[in-house]
């Protein structure tokens, strides 16, 4: 099991009393449906806040594919997130580098990244796409 698996892990078992910010950097879990098989899927993900929305990279490392949550948020917008022990429905919308909010979202999660999402784009030719997410009120 990798490092994140076990991050995830202990997110999930400990309902978000561990997990939130074990890696240094703020994470929520995000519950989406497969887009094939219908079954819950759920991902932990580095995020910024932009208002009341939360903002997550669709990076997969700096890979030259997409990671499978994307295609489900894709598919069926309708998500949940947990940040720390607070679970919300929520919808999530791509946004991608032709939006003209794309700059701006991608330095605010950046810069809560350390910078890394930077160097995620520089392995890869596809230009990643962010996904806000917009808890329902």
């Amino acid at each position: 099991m990798n490092l994140l698996s076990l991050h995830q892990r202990l997110y999930e078992r400990t309902d978000g009393r561990v997990g939130h910010r074990m890696i240094g950097v703020p994470v929520l879990l995000l519950r989406t449906t497969g887009r094939r098989s219908g079954q819950a899927r759920t991902s932990a993900l580095v995020y910024a806040r932009d208002g009341s929305r939360y903002v997550v990279v669709a990076s997969n490392g700096g890979s030259d594919r997409p990671p499978g949550w994307l295609y489900n948020v894709e598919a069926r917008p309708g998500v949940e997130i947990q940040v720390g022990r607070q679970h919300s429905a929520a919808t999530a919308q791509v946004v991608t580098a032709d939006d003209a909010d794309y700059p701006r979202l991608w330095t605010l999660v950046n810069d809560g990244n350390h910078g890394r999402y930077n160097g995620y784009q520089t392995k890869t030719s596809r230009k990643i796409p962010l996904v806000v997410v917009t808890p329902a009120t």
